[in-house]
């Protein structure tokens, strides 16, 4: 088992720069057109977009008291009802020739790491240093049946989610703050009735326990030593750096998952078969959705085995420019999913891709159907493999995945886009160092945005937060947008350790039509009082 040299951390599945790229890469975007004409009419016009010279109003019109757009942190409702969806899977979890392991990942960076781990009991064993072929690992059990992934992290660890209350007992209570925050099992249900499913998992455990001696492999023990519950033995092996008994402690939790997941054949060939209790898990999630634990962890293990290998070409980037790379961390994509109420009948798009992170995270939050474009190759390649990597990986644990759809090109002249944008439910657009002529590029698109639909970026589409509506400017082209500026906290994204703001453009054409109505209403009136007057 190894780390990364100068590593904090005691064990990582990656080196250290991997794990930090989202803690210091700049900002990501997308470039700007390759059309030179249509880059030049960007750079001409970097204000805001204004019709006519009209003289502004005398009095500036506001929607229900307000303009159209607030800088004030308003509350969204980020808790309501969760959408009903059958996560399960509805095939085996058996990796594939697509799959790509913890193993492999670490393999390929292996110069790059130093051992963590050591056997305390000989210090002429040299098997926990890094070496090409021979270093220590284990296979790691996933909820679905045939999943098995050879790894040296300990990614093991929220399968806990999977289990019932009565099979957690047979790996130790939590022993410390430390260990919890990784493993904490949800709390026991209150008392069910006797023909409840925890009943039943109850009788199965039961029956398991007495003809496979599953109590035999919820502690460790050795020569010399007390017998030591399975979770307490993982937290002294990484507290003391001991490498036999982290692994001793690994194979017997594996070998409680594989018992969970492959039951004993019943003699009376009458009788129910019971069935694989990780992947049955699932199926209880119909009504409150996957746990954000879960979520999290398939996320980090794709991301890391997906990017892990391109660190260094992702920072190769121009300074200063719409080229520039960084990612929205997955606690802020989580939030702007909740607050836009995407579902599985939804239409996510992702202008200025990335490798692919937010579009993957969408469709796997929510099942909803996503579409991400970026210009760049290597982002536009890597997020090609983290879509097939996602797809793997969801097998392995069961749960179903949103359709995805991925274009390597340019977003303004992209006819695919055009073509989607009038079906969107929300658009990302992460533009935080775009150029202004991109931005304003970017704006007539929104035009063909259907009534309700969301645009959500880093820096808003409005010439300005809380400005007045009058006549010169109410037929701007962000005069469609209902704007809300919302917070986002230190850890938020990867360019900085700051927070800041994001923006969601609500497309409201009943209270823009509202507000152009009242303003016509005004012309006539005046008009009618001039002639009044001159008679």
């Amino acid at each position: 088992m190894h780390k990364r040299k100068s590593s904090p951390g005691p064990i990582v599945d990656l080196p250290r720069e991997v794990k930090r790229l989202r803690a210091s890469a700049p900002i990501k975007t997308t470039r700007p057109s390759r059309n030179p004409s249509a880059s030049s009419s960007r750079h001409a016009s970097r204000a805001p977009s204004v019709t006519g010279s009209r003289a502004p109003s005398s009095e500036p019109i506001y929607r229900v008291s307000r303009s159209r757009s607030t800088s004030a942190y308003l509350d969204w409702d980020d808790d309501g009802p969760v959408p009903r969806r059958d996560w399960k899977a509805t095939t085996d979890g058996v990796p594939g020739e697509k799959h790509w392991s913890s193993e492999q990942t670490v393999k390929r960076l292996m110069k790059s790491y130093k051992p963590y781990f050591r056997n305390l009991d000989d210090p002429r064993d040299y098997s926990f240093k890094p070496h090409p072929t021979k270093y220590p690992v284990a296979e790691l059990e996933y909820p679905n049946t045939g999943a098995v992934e050879r790894s040296v992290s300990i990614s093991w660890i929220v399968r806990f989610r999977y289990l019932t209350p009565a099979q957690q007992t047979l790996f130790g209570s939590i022993p410390s703050d430390s260990l919890s925050e990784i493993v904490s099992p949800p709390a026991s249900p209150s008392p069910s009735p006797p023909h409840s499913q925890l009943s039943d998992d109850s009788a199965s455990l039961n029956s398991l326990s007495s003809s496979d001696s599953l109590s035999g492999l919820s502690s460790v023990s050795s020569p010399g030593r007390k017998s030591i519950p399975l979770l307490r033995a993982v937290q002294r092996a990484i507290h003391r750096q001991d490498g036999p008994l982290f692994l001793q402690a690994i194979r017997q939790v594996n070998a409680l998952l594989h018992a969970f997941k492959y039951p004993p054949i019943p003699e009376d060939p009458f009788a129910k078969t019971s069935l694989n209790s990780l992947q049955h898990s699932v199926s209880k999630w119909t009504d409150t959705g996957m746990p954000k634990k879960v979520l999290m962890r398939i996320i980090e293990e794709n991301y890391q085995r997906s990017v892990g290998p391109y660190v260094h070409n992702l920072k190769a980037y121009e300074a200063f420019s719409s080229t520039v790379y960084g990612e929205l961390m997955p606690s802020l994509v989580y939030e702007m999913i909740q607050i836009t109420k995407l579902d599985e009948d939804s239409l996510f798009l992702d202008l200025g891709s990335g490798v692919g992170n937010v579009v993957v995270q969408a469709s796997l939050q929510t099942g909803c159907r996503s579409y991400g474009i970026e210009l760049l190759p290597g982002p536009a390649k890597i997020a090609r493999e983290m879509k097939e990597h996602l797809e793997v990986r969801c097998r392995m644990w069961g749960v179903r995945l949103g359709e995805i759809e991925l274009e390597e090109g340019d977003m303004l002249e992209s006819s695919r886009v055009n073509q989607l944008i009038p079906q969107a439910d929300v658009v990302l657009v992460d533009n935080k160092v775009f150029e202004q002529s991109l931005n304003e590029a970017l704006r007539p698109k929104f035009l063909d945005l259907k009534e309700g639909a969301i645009v959500i970026s880093l820096k808003p589409f409005v010439s300005s937060l809380n400005a007045r509506v009058t006549e010169r400017n109410v037929d701007d082209i962000s005069a469609i947008f209902d704007v809300t500026e919302r917070p986002y906290h230190s850890g938020s994204v990867s360019w900085g350790n700051s927070g800041g703001s994001y923006y969601v453009h609500r497309v409201d054409r009943n209270g823009y039509a509202d507000i152009r109505a009242r303003f016509e209403n005004s012309r006539v009136g005046t008009g009618r009082s001039s002639r009044m007057r001159r008679s």
